[in-house]
């Protein structure tokens, strides 16, 4: 009978053991499923995950130009001519597309009015970069109109109005008017993955830099010589005959839309305004003086690396 007890009891005790053993093991299994959870919970409340590679990206493009009416100031001390033509009307040079992609196909890129964009960002959310860029943007007065000219030429007082034709006044800027600048430049995400194929980004630059202009013109039947476009003394930058001639500054803001095909390509469409002053450009025993206000419509492709 004292046995029978004695066992009934230990049993007892064991069915107890394990009651509690099962019971601890619950919690616990309860406290990890609550812990994965919040865990989970919080992953999916972080923002995505964003390499930090691609930090530069290199983009070219082609751009047609529209100028404000501007005066262009001529000093010709040999000619005893100190006159300014007011208001002059000046477009680009009108490339058509299909001269665009056969230039683009016989490697002349520099033959349409071409834009070139190398950038780094500067931290790993990729929203704000430091850019060099060129703008080879094109010139040219329009032949054909009237305007007013005051001042004096050939030694006598001038206040007339006068036709500017391939003789009396023809100033251009073929290859080209060159915008070389260093940009700021933003980017906010507007649509799609961040940084994925679909991406649709706002972009914003305001730049400054120089004036590169390569001058072609004539003036009262005179045309300005300039060495040939290669040469150690004869293409930059200085000189009255320099091919290129670093002739003043220029300030620029440009805003757009970047919208990414794969993860390294984009499609940027953008467009621009840029002032620019030029100073003492080589003309004919003489130089010239003009300032320009530029609208720019910008179409480029890019690559991220």
């Amino acid at each position: 009978m004292k046995f029978s007890v004695v066992v009934l009891a230990a049993g007892m005790a064991v069915q107890v053991a394990v009651a509690c053993a099962e019971g601890e093991n619950a919690g616990s299994n309860d406290s990890t499923s609550q812990q994965t959870a919040a865990q989970e919970s919080s992953a999916a409340d972080l923002p995505p995950i964003i390499k930090d590679d691609k930090n530069w990206y290199f983009s070219w493009g082609y751009s047609r130009q529209w100028y404000a009416p501007s005066d262009i100031h001529v000093t010709q001390p040999g000619q005893g001519n100190n006159f300014t033509v007011h208001q002059v009307k000046g477009s680009d040079l009108a490339t058509t597309i299909p001269d665009g992609i056969d230039s683009t196909l016989n490697l002349n890129f520099f033959n349409p009015q071409e834009n070139i964009r190398i950038g780094k960002f500067t931290g790993p959310d990729k929203t704000f970069a430091i850019e060099f860029s060129l703008d080879h943007s094109k010139y040219n007065t329009d032949l054909g109109q009237t305007a007013y000219v005051s001042g004096t030429i050939n030694n006598k007082p001038v206040s007339q109005n006068m036709v500017l034709d391939a003789q009396t006044f023809n100033y251009v800027y073929h290859n080209g008017l060159n915008h070389i600048m260093v940009n700021a430049v933003w980017l906010h995400h507007l649509y799609g993955p961040k940084q994925k194929p679909g991406d649709l980004e706002l972009i914003s630059r305001l730049g400054a830099g120089i004036l590169l202009p390569h001058a072609e013109n004539t003036i009262l039947g005179n045309t300005n010589q300039l060495g040939p476009k290669w040469g150690l003394n004869s293409s930059c930058c200085f000189a009255g005959n320099d091919w290129w001639q670093l002739r003043g500054w220029t300030v620029g803001v440009e805003v757009g839309t970047r919208y990414r095909i794969t993860e390294s390509i984009y499609l940027e469409l953008t467009a621009k305004e840029a002032y620019g002053a030029l100073r003492n450009v080589p003309v004919y025993q003489g130089t010239a003086d003009q300032e320009l206000w530029m609208t720019e419509a910008v179409f480029s492709a890019g690559y991220l690396f």
